[in-house]
């Protein structure tokens, strides 16, 4: 009797891509083993998507849905990008590699375009100049992706150290720094010796350089209106 394929469909695909990623990272994604974890033959998976990328973007489409379907914030330009940021950061943080995929994929989904036209419209009624409004939501959204990007790379050098050494990177790092000299390293080992280095990737650290981003733009907004 010939075996059954169990039936898939674009919403499982999707669902096991997650899981896939969650569990192996971009780096190791591939739509063979996509494929092994719902049980089906590869070229299956091209009846849904004519290849990663176009998967890749399916993904992104989605992510980008999300975050437009959990942002409600209201006020002037200033909270509406604050909400929007907050709202693209915590929705990466619950997808695995999305900030990875939001960067591997073009405005070709539907969700995408809307996504960065909702971030043009909280800049709208300020008199800065189109190409201007374009260039703050773009160092806005890199400053939030790269920050994710960080943050998640960073637990991951930590988590990869301490597997293949055996110590914590902290201490290694101290033991550097106490072997160079105060002009080499004396404003770094006093911060890192303080534990300031902690703040890298908490809310506290996101929130401070989003503010210098706005600040920023506030400033060009001044000069336009002079």
């Amino acid at each position: 009797m010939k075996k059954q394929q169990p039936p898939i469909s674009e919403d499982k695909i999707l669902e096991a891509s997650w899981e896939l990623l969650g569990e192996e990272g971009i780096e190791k994604f591939s739509m063979r083993r996509l494929a092994d974890r719902l049980g089906i033959q590869a070229p299956s998976l091209y009846w849904y998507f004519k290849s990663k990328q176009n998967l890749y973007q399916r993904l992104a489409n989605q992510v980008s849905r999300i975050i437009l379907e959990a942002f409600h914030s209201e006020g002037d330009w200033k909270a509406q990008l604050t909400g929007l940021a907050l709202t693209v950061r915590r929705v990466l943080c619950r997808y695995p590699c999305s900030t990875q995929l939001m960067m591997l994929t073009l405005p070709l989904e539907p969700d995408i375009v809307r996504f960065t036209n909702r971030m043009l419209l909280c800049l709208e009624s300020t008199p800065l100049e189109q190409e201007q409004k374009l260039q703050a939501v773009f160092t806005l959204t890199n400053y939030v992706l790269g920050f994710v990007l960080d943050a998640d790379q960073d637990q991951r050098n930590m988590s990869d150290t301490l597997k293949d050494k055996g110590v914590h990177p902290g201490e290694e790092i101290i033991r550097l720094l106490d072997s160079m000299s105060e002009s080499e390293a004396g404003l770094f080992r006093g911060m890192f010796k303080r534990g300031l280095f902690e703040l890298m990737g908490t809310d506290e650290a996101f929130e401070f350089g989003l503010k210098l981003i706005l600040l920023g733009i506030e400033q060009v907004i001044q000069e336009q209106e002079k």
